[in-house]
């Protein structure tokens, strides 16, 4: 499914919404939710597109940084709101994130 988070894969969601950066640069694919919930996540379209720095090698990187992991987390939650209960996220997800 596509990312209901970042419909357009053309730059890094967190160079571009925390940075207002705007870099072409080869982007990879991240469930925000992992492990056991990557097919939810895939399911309902929680993924974003980040740069490799973001994604799993910089001091920033969703895979390194706890920061950026439960930030990414908490947008995915709301924007998954916003068509669905909080009821229902916990239901799939197993827990909250606001």
């Amino acid at each position: 499914m596509k990312s209901i988070i970042q419909p357009e894969k053309d730059f890094c969601y967190i160079c571009s919404n925390v940075y207002q950066k705007y870099y072409l640069q080869e982007l990879e694919e991240h469930h925000i939710f992992g492990g056991p919930d990557r097919t939810n996540s895939e399911r309902h379209g929680l993924k974003v597109y980040l740069c490799r720095s973001h994604h799993r090698e910089g001091p920033e990187a969703a895979h390194q940084n706890r920061i950026t992991n439960l930030w990414l987390k908490e947008r995915a939650q709301r924007i998954f709101e916003e068509k669905h209960s909080r009821e229902e996220f916990v239901e799939i997800f197993k827990k909250n994130y606001l």
